[in-house]
């Protein structure tokens, strides 16, 4: 099966644990369909360099799926029909990276350099 990385944003409004709820009602959705959840990321509240629908900032989230297109396609529709999600990008890989994605990799880099003063 294909291989896809999602990022998603919610509004900022919602908790950390609505937040990372959404991650799971997206993957249960895709593995309805027959894909499977490989990986997920919760990437925090973040600044957006442009406000989308009066807000400011947003969770952002990250999904690794090796599913197939109605799946996947399936589950972009239900993102794009959900009133916390504001923005959805989905790209096909050729496989997924091992370990954490860059944006965890800095903020694991940020606190190392914390411990170190």
């Amino acid at each position: 099966m294909p291989l896809y990385e999602h990022v998603f944003i919610a509004r900022q409004d919602l908790s950390n644990a609505q937040a990372e709820g959404l991650i799971e009602h997206f993957g249960s959705i895709l593995s309805d369909n027959g894909g499977t959840l490989v990986g997920s990321e919760y990437w925090g509240v973040k600044t957006m360099a442009y406000k989308i629908n009066k807000n400011r900032k947003g969770h952002y989230a990250y999904l690794r799926t090796d599913a197939p297109a109605p799946a996947v396609q399936e589950m972009e529709r239900l993102m794009r029909l959900h009133d916390d999600v504001m923005r959805v990008l989905t790209i096909k890989v050729d496989q997924h990276d091992e370990g954490p994605s860059i944006q965890m990799q800095k903020r694991d880099e940020r606190d190392r350099d914390r411990d170190r003063r």
